[in-house]
C-alpha cells in the first residue's frame, strides 16, 4: 500500500477507537457543525464542483449525467438539511438487542456497537460524500471515501470542509477520510486494506458491484442493483395492476427500486396486456416482450434473454405471459437481483404464497416497487439497499450499521466442571 492510502487508512481506524464509545450529544453537535460549515462554504464547493462540471463536458458527458454531477448554493443547502436530519434520527449505538438473566444469575445483553471503519466505494453525486459521511459518523463509525473521479475536485472540497467542522468538536476530524488519488490503484487499496477497513460498501452500477466483490479481501454488503418484477396475478384487479405497473416502471426510470420487467398470467392476460401496453406507452416505456406480449402490440419490440437479465434504470422494460404463479416465481429466482418484487392480485392464498416463494429483500403485495427506500419506510436516510443475506438486508439505515457485542455481569461467577460458583 502506498504511504498516502496508509496514512488516511490509520487516522481513520484511530478516529474510529475515539468515536465508537461518545455518546449521541457530541455526535449530534459534529454533524450539526458540518451542516452549518457546508452552507458557510457553499461558495468555495461551488467553484469546485465547476471544476468537476467543465471537466465533464469537455469529455463528452451528457447533460443528464452532468445534472448528476453538478452542485449549486440550493443542492448544498438541500445535503446540509439532510445531515441535520441524520442528526435528529435515533442513535442506534448502545440499543439493548435483546437480553435476559442466565439460571445461574448472570445478566446478559446483546448491545449494538460500530463497525469501525466503512470503506464507501460509489460513482457520481457528490452529495453521497456527505451523506455517506454523516450517516457513518450518527452510527459511531469513521468512513473511508472513495468517490468517482468525475467529481473528485467537488469531494475533495466536501471532505476539507467536513474535516475542518469536526476540528471544532469532541468527534476526531480524522473520522471522515477521503481515499487519495483518482486512477484505479486507489480503489484496489482500499478493496485489499483487510484488518485496517472492517466493511466496504459499493454504491453504482452492477460492474461496480460485482468488481468490488470479487475481488476485495474487505467483507462487502453489496447493494444497489435493481431488477424488479412486477407479477399480475390471474385474480388481480386490472385497473390497480395497470397503475401500480406504470408507476413501478415511470415515476422514476433511473433508480434501482425501479420495475424493470412485469409478468402477467395468462388468464388475464388477454384483458391486462392492452391497457398496460396503451398506458405504458402514454408513459413513454418501450415494451420488450415475448411472442405472447407482441401479440397485443405492433410496437412491442422483441425480448432477448438478456433483457430479462438487464437494470435498464430507463424507460424500457421486459415483459412476458405466465403460465401460473410458480413460473412467475421461476422467472425471478432465474432473472432477478434479490432488490424487490411485486405481485398484484385479489386473492389472500395467492399473496402469501408469493411472499413466501420469492426470495429477496423486498416484496410488494398490491403496491408500486418504488416504496422501498430508506424514507418511505421510515427509517430516514439511508446507505444503500442490501441484496445480499448478511446482517444487512433491504434499506440500510443506521441500525444496519452497526454490529453487536454480548455483555454479561455477574457477582464473582466462576465456571466449574460441577456447575457455576460464584466466588465470595
Amino acid at each position: 500500500m502506498t504511504t498516502e492510502f496508509l496514512k488516511v487508512a490509520q487516522a481513520a481506524r484511530e478516529a474510529a477507537a475515539e468515536l465508537a464509545p461518545l455518546p449521541r450529544a457530541p455526535k449530534d453537535g459534529a454533524l450539526r457543525a458540518i451542516a452549518d460549515a457546508l452552507v458557510a462554504h457553499a461558495a468555495e464547493l461551488v467553484a469546485a464542483n465547476a471544476e468537476d462540471v467543465e471537466r465533464a463536458r469537455a469529455q463528452g458527458t451528457s447533460e443528464a449525467m452532468i445534472d448528476r454531477l453538478r452542485l449549486d448554493e440550493g443542492r448544498i443547502a438541500a445535503i446540509a438539511e439532510a445531515v441535520r436530519q441524520v442528526a435528529d434520527l435515533p442513535d442506534p449505538v448502545g440499543e439493548v438487542v435483546r437480553g435476559a438473566t442466565l439460571p445461574n444469575g448472570l445478566e446478559l445483553r446483546q448491545l449494538r456497537v460500530p463497525l469501525g471503519v466503512i470503506g464507501i466505494i460509489y460513482e457520481g453525486r457528490p452529495n453521497v460524500t456527505v451523506d455517506a459521511a454523516a450517516l457513518c459518523l450518527k452510527s459511531g463509525n469513521a468512513t473511508l471515501l472513495r468517490g468517482s473521479s468525475s467529481a473528485y475536485s467537488s469531494n475533495v472540497a466536501l471532505v476539507k470542509v467536513m474535516q475542518d467542522a469536526l476540528e471544532g468538536t469532541e468527534v476526531p476530524s480524522g473520522a471522515v477520510q477521503l481515499v487519495p488519488g483518482q486512477s484505479r490503484d486507489s480503489v484496489k487499496e482500499l478493496m485489499r486494506a483487510r484488518g485496517l477497513v472492517d466493511v466496504l460498501i459499493p454504491r453504482g452500477g452492477a460492474s461496480l458491484i460485482n468488481s468490488v466483490v470479487e475481488e476485495s479481501t474487505v467483507p462487502v454488503i453489496e447493494t444497489g442493483v435493481g431488477n424488479c418484477h412486477v407479477y399480475v396475478d390471474a385474480e388481480a384487479d386490472v385497473n390497480l395492476a395497470v397503475q401500480i405497473l406504470v408507476n413501478a416502471k415511470a415515476q422514476r426510470p433511473s433508480v434501482c427500486n425501479a420495475a424493470e420487467t412485469f409478468l402477467v398470467h395468462e388468464k388475464i392476460a388477454d384483458v391486462f396486456v392492452p391497457a398496460a401496453l396503451a398506458a405504458l406507452r402514454e408513459a413513454g416505456v418501450t415494451v420488450h416482450g415475448d411472442e405472447r406480449i407482441a401479440g397485443y402490440g405492433a410496437d412491442v419490440v422483441p425480448v432477448t434473454d438478456d433483457d430479462f437479465f438487464t437494470e435498464f434504470l430507463s424507460l424500457d422494460i421486459a415483459a412476458a405471459v405466465v403460465g401460473s404463479l410458480e413460473e412467475a416465481v421461476a422467472h425471478i429466482r432465474k432473472y432477478g437481483s434479490a432488490h424487490t418484487d411485486a405481485i398484484v392480485t385479489r386473492s389472500q392464498g395467492a399473496a402469501r404464497r408469493f411472499v413466501a416463494l420469492v426470495d429477496s429483500a423486498a416484496v410488494a403485495v398490491n403496491a408500486s416497487t418504488r416504496f422501498t427506500d430508506g424514507g418511505e419506510f421510515g427509517f430516514g436516510a439511508e446507505i444503500g439497499i442490501s441484496t445480499q443475506k448478511l446482517h444487512a438486508r433491504g434499506p440500510m439505515g443506521l441500525p444496519e450499521l452497526t454490529s453487536t457485542k454480548w455483555v454479561y455481569t455477574g457477582e464473582g461467577h466462576l465456571r466449574t466442571s460441577e456447575g457455576t460458583v460464584v466466588a465470595g
